[in-house]
């Protein structure tokens, strides 16, 4: 994440004859941005136009590095990141050497991170590419990671390692990590699916912001963790679930674990108020009662859902293949209705949503469900 990792990264672009400069190019999902101070002040703007246009849904900020300095934007970014509505993490560039020195590092990440209000739960990742870890032992940096991971781990924040594709298993091992690998083309590109996030691009420009972008692709919610979406308190509409069938036949219904229960069955053709869905053993089940879930393939409906969500910018539609849809959050406004016909189906990346278009699906976390039958 370096200025001069970049040139070396630019540089041999140049060499092999590949150099490019331009944005609208075929590439991977851009769920996850960097910032730091080369990008300046973000305002939130910037990040209203990165998740409402690009589909970015959290912002990874420079706290940090070594012992001895901290970036002056980290607070700010912080908070405009949260204010437009993204899940916000922090970094801190690794300058040690040895157990002792991780832990001093973690407890200044730390330390600055809650000073800039990096909220609890947050991820603060430990990037780890320097010269000082270049020179050191696999084993060695391997502890040393460890120790900053369990120091940061006391301050309430999650970890991991960033590192580029080349130090893995040489330089060091990466159980789930962040891992940047920037191809010529990254479309349809799934490269290092095993970690919480690949890396891909280091020079994207997004418009009316400043500078470069590092950009990421998240395969898991480890970026997304801890953090509560801003949904609606105030709202009042149920989700009423009908049992599937005319003639008399009575449904099994389950627990929290997933288990049968026994002596709770429903009988086909009643309607049921539900507190929502739950995803057990990546199945929806409806929760229509105490430890008791009926599952979706035991329920039909033909309603509409509302948007949940307080904001002003409403929030974004995703298609069938999980990728965010530009300017739908225009339409799909807190407290608009929409009508659904179709099951919950489990979008790649994003989980279980509600069709409300061809091809425009709205997450059950942003919507509620009403009228089903």
């Amino acid at each position: 994440m370096k200025p001069r990792n970049k040139l070396i990264y630019m540089v041999s672009l140049l060499i092999a004859g590949l150099f490019f400069f331009v944005t609208d190019v075929d590439a991977a999902r851009t769920d996850m941005v960097y910032v730091s101070n080369h990008n300046g002040y973000m305002t939130v703007s910037n990040f209203k136009d990165m998740l409402n246009n690009y589909g970015v849904k959290a912002v990874v900020t420079k706290i940090s590095e070594g012992n001895y300095y901290k970036d002056y934007t980290a607070a700010n970014n912080i908070s405009t990141a949260q204010s437009a509505g993204l899940y916000i993490n922090g970094y801190h560039f690794a300058r040690y050497t040895t157990v002792q020195g991780a832990i001093n590092e973690a407890d200044y990440a730390a330390s600055m991170a809650k000073a800039d209000g990096l909220p609890i739960g947050a991820a603060l990742i430990t990037d780890v590419e320097a010269q000082e870890q270049n020179g050191l032992s696999r084993s060695v940096n391997n502890a040393n990671n460890q120790a900053f991971i369990n120091e940061v781990a006391k301050y309430g924040y999650r970890s991991a390692v960033y590192t580029m594709s080349s130090w893995l298993g040489q330089k060091m091992d990466v159980g789930k990590g962040w891992i940047a690998s920037y191809p010529y083309n990254a479309a349809d590109k799934n490269w290092y699916s095993a970690h919480h996030s690949w890396q891909w691009g280091s020079t994207y420009r997004f418009q009316g912001s400043y500078g470069n972008f590092d950009v990421s692709q998240n395969y898991d919610n480890f970026f997304y963790g801890n953090q509560t979406p801003l949904e609606n308190p105030k709202s009042t509409i149920n989700n009423v679930v009908s049992v599937k069938g005319d003639s008399y036949k009575a449904y099994t219904t389950y627990n929290n674990s997933g288990q049968a229960n026994i002596g709770t069955n429903v009988i086909s053709g009643t309607s049921w108020k539900s507190a929502g869905v739950s995803v057990i053993n990546d199945k929806p089940f409806y929760i229509i009662g105490v430890d008791t879930l009926l599952p979706q393939s035991s329920s039909t409906f033909n309603g509409t859902v509302v948007v949940n969500y307080v904001s002003d910018y409403g929030v974004l539609a995703y298609n069938s293949e999980g990728n965010s849809i530009g300017g739908s959050n225009k339409i799909f406004k807190g407290g608009t209705v929409w009508k659904t016909a179709d099951k919950l189906v489990n979008l790649p990346n994003i989980g279980y949503a509600y069709k409300v278009a061809t091809d425009e699906y709205i997450p059950v976390k942003y919507a509620q469900g009403s009228g089903f039958k």
